[in-house]
C-alpha cells in the first residue's frame, strides 16, 4: 500500500452526526471524496437530502437518518437505522453540537443541560451504541469533534457550558481510546479553532480583536481546512494513533 492509498476510505461506511450544515456537511463530503459511503444524520430532512445528493454526485452511496440525539432512545434509533441501511458503520464522526454564549451567573439549568446533553452525553451514547458493534467486529475508527474551547477559556464571549463539554469530550476520547485499543477500535478527536460556520460568527467586528488578531495566522479557517484532518484520523494513515486530540487552530493556543 502506497502512502496515498493509506488515506483512502474505499469500502467503508461513515456515520456523521449533525451532517446537514457547517463542519458536519464538510466532513460528510470529504469522507465521500476519500471513498467512503456516508450515513447523513440530521434533523432537517430537506437539508439532509441536499447533502445526500452531494455525496451521490461523487459516485458514493448515501443514506439519510433523521432523529434527535438528546435522549438514549433517539441515539439508539439513529445508530440502529444507520447500521441497517448501510450494513455496518466503520467510521463514526461525532459532530453534532450546540453552544450558548452567556456569563456563568446567567446560564439557566435548561441551557446548561441542552449544551451538555448535545455535546457530551449524545456523543457518549452514540459512541457506546456504534462502538459496541466495532468492538465485536474488532475494527473501527471514531473521530470526535472537540474544540480549543476544551483547552482555553474563550473571550470576549463567555460560554462555560460549551467549554466544559468540550474538555470532557477530549478526556472521554482518551478514555475510550485506552479501553478499546485492544479491540482494534481507534478513538481520536480534532480540536478546531475559530472556523467560519453558522455556529461561530467569525465575521462580526466585535470578535475580531480576540478571535482573529490574537491568532498567529491572524485569520479564521473554513470547514474545508478541518476536513482533511478528519479523513486522516479515520483512515489507515493514522493506524498507530489513538487517544490523540489534534489541534487545528492557526496557532491560537500557542499564546
Amino acid at each position: 500500500m502506497t502512502v496515498l492509498e493509506k488515506y483512502t476510505l474505499n469500502g467503508r461506511t461513515a456515520l456523521v452526526t449533525g451532517a446537514t450544515r457547517g463542519l458536519g456537511r464538510a466532513f460528510a463530503r470529504a469522507l465521500a471524496e476519500a471513498g467512503a459511503d456516508v450515513v447523513v444524520h440530521g434533523r432537517d430532512a430537506a437539508a439532509a437530502t441536499e447533502v445526500k445528493n452531494e455525496i451521490e454526485s461523487l459516485g458514493r452511496t448515501a443514506h439519510v437518518v433523521l432523529g434527535e440525539l438528546t435522549d438514549r432512545a433517539g441515539v439508539d434509533a439513529v445508530a440502529a437505522q444507520a447500521a441497517e441501511l448501510s450494513g455496518g458503520v466503520d467510521i463514526l464522526i461525532n459532530n453534532a453540537g450546540a453552544c450558548v454564549h452567556r456569563p456563568a451567573l446567567e446560564v439557566s439549568d435548561d441551557e446548561w443541560s441542552h449544551v451538555i446533553d448535545t455535546n457530551l452525553t449524545a456523543l457518549w451514547q452514540m459512541s457506546q451504541a456504534v462502538g459496541k458493534d466495532m468492538v465485536d467486529r474488532g475494527s473501527g475508527s471514531i473521530v470526535n469533534i472537540g474544540s480549543i474551547s476544551g483547552m482555553i477559556v474563550n473571550r470576549p464571549q463567555m460560554q462555560p457550558a460549551y467549554n466544559a463539554s468540550k474538555a470532557a469530550v477530549h478526556q472521554l476520547t482518551k478514555s475510550l481510546a485506552a479501553e478499546w485499543a485492544p479491540h482494534g477500535v481507534r478513538v481520536n478527536a480534532v480540536a478546531p479553532g475559530y472556523i467560519k460556520t453558522d455556529m461561530s460568527p467569525v465575521d462580526e467586528p466585535r470578535f475580531r480583536r480576540h478571535w482573529i488578531e490574537d491568532a498567529p495566522q491572524q485569520r479564521y479557517a473554513t470547514p474545508d481546512e478541518v476536513s482533511p484532518a478528519v479523513v486522516f484520523l479515520a483512515s489507515e494513515a493514522a493506524s498507530f494513533m489513538s487517544g490523540t486530540v489534534l489541534v487545528i487552530d492557526g496557532g491560537y493556543t500557542l499564546f
